[in-house]
């Protein structure tokens, strides 16, 4: 018989990003289990046809999706936690708590109801309100706030992780062990390919929607656009790139700091040579990554996951990446790694890649391969099955 799971989401679920789309394949991939998930959220957000979602009551002055940290967050996990203690009312095996906020409300639901807490750790709190410039280095919340974060983790019954760094990071701020640390690495969606079945046809109508011009090389960029993503240094190694090879050109998919970036470009003279999507939907995701030769990835977060690369992967793109313990478990050797905050030499990797169509040809496949036989919902289904089997036994 197939488990009754309450997931708590404290975000804008859903808003086609990296921790919104290990959600939704988390709860795909255990439906296909047999497994039913009620996910507990805010009220913003656009609700997947077969999710059944549960959404916080609505706040008419705050409607926008919140993306990182945010003073609103404060009533808005309140009433959230109102809304998760309301729907455990009906039957429930487990909690499954997404981020930090989300396991401190799943501690309540989980007491009160007796019933076991697994949290899926996403990445340092604390580190994200850096990341995202909601806290300043040295500000006095910093120490509290750690405090905090390690007594959410030690209070789950266990914790997933999305990558052997992160489980890392996770028991090294910690003097004892924690109970239970388990990597499910994220992966790519069911039944193969994501790229199945884009015609050239299609590649064409939306090169021309999106205004690429003919006969230049395509390098991509697919993620939330903000600094710690390392979008300003892609644009700052962009205008090298360009100044070489006028015949490239560079596609940035995705939000929300649209004008900032923008701005960036117009101001270093290559808004002719970068085209700016805007908000990419999740299930259109293969078809924009389609129009690329190459793909880009300068993400300078110590924490956080890196799912973009399992869609660089997919794609068969070959990747120019920053040199992090994350990159390194999803790419293995096939990545071209560049260190951290080296913007010419982020510059000169992607003109390297782009001159050599023999290497660009191995890498596709080898890059495709490697993410069907490695990175897979349904092997990581399973392994979260067994945790909740353990933590239930």
């Amino acid at each position: 018989m197939g488990l009754r799971i309450l997931a708590i989401a404290p975000t804008s679920f859903f808003a086609d990003y990296g921790c919104h789309v290990r959600i939704l394949e988390e709860i795909r991939a255990l439906a296909r289990r047999g497994h039913h998930t009620t996910l507990c959220t805010y009220h913003t957000g656009r609700t997947p046809a077969d999710i059944d979602v549960v959404r916080m009551p609505r706040v008419p002055w705050a409607s926008s999706i919140r993306i990182g940290s945010s003073m609103h967050k404060l009533y808005f996990d309140l009433l959230l936690g109102v809304r998760s203690l309301v729907a455990s009312m009906g039957p429930v095996d487990v909690v499954h708590a997404h981020l930090h906020e989300g396991a401190a409300i799943g501690l309540v639901v989980s007491r009160l109801r007796r019933i076991p807490l697994v949290f899926d750790y996403q990445g340092s709190l604390t580190r994200e309100m850096l990341d995202h410039r909601f806290l300043r280095e040295g500000s006095p919340l910093i120490r509290p706030l750690e405090w905090i974060e390690r007594a959410i983790e030690r209070s789950a019954d266990a914790i997933i992780t999305s990558s052997a760094h992160g489980a890392s990071h996770l028991r090294a701020g910690h003097a004892h062990p924690l109970r239970r640390v388990t990597v499910i690495p994220d992966g790519i969606g069911h039944g193969g390919s994501s790229t199945a079945g884009i015609t050239n046809a299609t590649t064409r109508a939306l090169r021309d929607r999106l205004g690429i011009p003919e006969g230049r090389k395509v390098v991509g960029y697919l993620g939330l656009l903000a600094d710690y993503q390392g979008v300003d240094h892609i644009l700052y190694a962009a205008r090298q790139v360009i100044e070489r090879r006028p015949d490239v050109h560079f596609l940035v998919m995705g939000y929300p700091g649209l004008e900032q970036y923008r701005r960036q470009a117009f101001d270093l003279q290559i808004l002719g040579h970068v085209t700016f999507t805007g908000r990419v939907p999740y299930e259109d995701a293969p078809a924009h990554l389609a129009l690329a030769d190459i793909a880009v990835s300068a993400k300078r977060s110590a924490t956080e996951a890196n799912g973009k690369l399992l869609n660089y992967m997919d794609a068969g793109l070959p990747t120019v990446v920053y040199d992090t313990p994350v990159a390194r478990e999803m790419l293995g050797d096939l990545g071209t790694y560049v260190p951290p905050g080296d913007v010419t030499g982020l510059a000169d990797a992607i003109d390297s890649i782009l001159d050599d169509a023999d290497r660009r040809t191995h890498l596709a496949a080898a890059l495709r391969a490697r993410v069907r036989t490695t990175f897979s919902w349904d092997d990581a289904s399973a392994r979260l099955e067994a945790e909740y089997a353990r933590v239930l036994g």
